[in-house]
């Protein structure tokens, strides 16, 4: 970013500190592109991020006469908020957790894609669905973190705030149990 762009930025932040809605929306078309990858990356869901974007500019609306431009440039500034706001979302993990685990229970491995190449497996999607149903709630939430939404053991362990090797025995022991269940 070049420095123009820095100092314009730089008197956008000061007209918001100001109440210059109109300021707040350049401020907003020019940085959101940007930001919003970033809370993405960490949050990993869309919605989450939109959310965490949304609150990331309302601090910015009541803070912006915090800012300094001697201590860093916008850009820096709302990384910063962004970056902190994903931060305190996941760390409110148990009702992260609960809501993700509700938004889970809803889904099936099979429902996703019925088609007639793959209606032979209903059994077998049946079978797995009754099995993950009958492992504890932790871990089941840890096997479905790590197999539907593609988490690492140590990215489930930040998450469900738990030591990383309690996460893998979860795991483990999941994985035990549906292949025994499931009988492969």
């Amino acid at each position: 970013m070049d420095n123009k762009q820095v100092q314009q930025q730089v008197v956008l932040v000061q007209a918001i500190a100001g109440g210059d809605r109109g300021a707040f929306e350049q401020l907003y078309r020019q940085t959101s592109p940007m930001l919003f990858p970033i809370a993405l990356r960490m949050l990993r869901r869309s919605s989450w991020a939109e959310e965490v974007l949304h609150d990331s500019f309302l601090a910015v609306w009541n803070r912006a006469a915090t800012y300094d431009p001697a201590f860093s440039s916008p850009m820096t500034w709302l990384t910063h908020i962004v970056r902190n706001r994903c931060i305190d979302w996941l760390r409110s993990g148990p009702a992260r957790s609960s809501e993700l685990e509700e938004e889970l229970t809803d889904y099936t491995p099979g429902t996703s894609y019925q088609s007639e190449e793959n209606q032979h497996d209903d059994k077998q999607v049946d079978k797995l669905t009754e099995c993950l149903a009958h492992l504890p709630a932790d871990q089941r939430q840890s096997v479905v973190l790590a197999y539907y939404q593609g988490m690492s053991h140590s990215e489930i362990a930040t998450w469900l705030h738990q030591p990383l090797g309690t996460v893998k025995s979860w795991v483990r022991r999941a994985l035990d149990h549906l292949k025994d269940c499931v009988g492969l």
